[in-house]
C-alpha cells in the first residue's frame, strides 16, 4: 500500500516564488490516523500575541516541536519548543524523503471548526533560514487557502484537502501573503503542520 506520493514540480504561482501542491501526499487511512493521533496527543495551547499593544488569546490552538527545546519570539510573545513525538518524527521524516529537504521544527495549528481562521501574513521570521522551504501538511477538514502578492494585483486560491502537502519555496515569503479564511459551514476540526528550518536550534 502506498502511503506517500511523489511531489510534482508544478508551480502554482505565476512569479516571485514557488508553490507546489500535492493533494494526496497521504492516503485516506494514514491521513485519518495522523489526525486522530495528533488531535488527542499533541500538547495543544491557545496562541497568545501582542497586537497594537493589546494582549490577545486566539480561539485556535497551537503547538511547537523541534530537534532541541529552544525559544523564539513572534507577535510580541515567546514560544518554547517541545521534543518530537513519535508520530511527528515519523511524518517529518516522510516529508523530508519526498521533498529532499531537511526540517528541524514544526508549528502545528488546530482550528476547531470553520469559525477559526488566519489573517493575511507571511512566514518571514528572522530566525527562519532565508528562502528556506516550508512544508505544510493538512489533516481533517478541507479548507480554502489564499495567496495575494504584496505589490502586484495577483491572487491564488487552493482547496487544501486532508492528507495534502503544500510546499512554499524560494522568495515566496518576501513577495506573497497567505491566509486561511473563515468557513462557517465547516464543522469538523482541521490540523495544519508546517515543517520549518530555523537557523539556530
Amino acid at each position: 500500500m502506498q502511503l506517500f506520493h511523489q511531489v510534482t514540480n508544478s508551480n502554482r504561482l505565476p512569479f516571485d516564488g514557488r508553490l507546489t501542491y500535492l493533494p494526496h501526499f497521504l492516503n485516506l487511512e494514514k491521513s485519518e490516523y495522523y489526525f486522530d493521533t495528533f488531535l488527542h496527543t499533541i500538547e495543544w495551547k491557545q496562541d497568545e500575541a501582542i497586537l497594537y499593544g493589546k494582549h490577545i488569546t486566539t480561539k485556535r490552538s497551537v503547538a511547537w516541536y523541534a530537534d532541541k527545546g529552544f525559544s523564539y519570539r513572534y507577535s510580541g510573545t515567546t514560544k518554547t519548543a517541545l521534543p518530537w513525538s513519535k508520530g511527528l518524527l515519523e511524518l517529518k521524516e516522510a516529508v523530508e524523503r519526498e521533498t529532499k529537504e531537511s526540517f528541524n521544527s514544526c508549528l502545528l495549528n488546530l482550528y476547531h471548526d470553520g469559525s477559526e481562521g488566519m489573517a493575511w501574513h507571511s512566514d518571514d521570521e528572522t530566525s527562519l533560514k532565508p528562502n528556506s522551504c516550508i512544508a505544510s501538511v493538512s489533516l481533517g477538514a478541507e479548507r480554502i487557502f489564499r495567496f495575494k502578492h504584496k505589490k502586484k494585483d495577483s491572487k491564488v486560491e487552493l482547496h487544501l484537502e486532508p492528507g495534502s502537502l503544500l510546499l512554499m519555496q524560494g522568495e515566496i515569503q518576501h513577495h506573497w501573503l497567505h491566509s486561511l479564511p473563515k468557513a462557517l459551514k465547516v464543522k469538523r476540526p482541521r490540523i495544519n503542520l508546517t515543517f520549518r528550518q530555523f537557523g539556530t536550534i
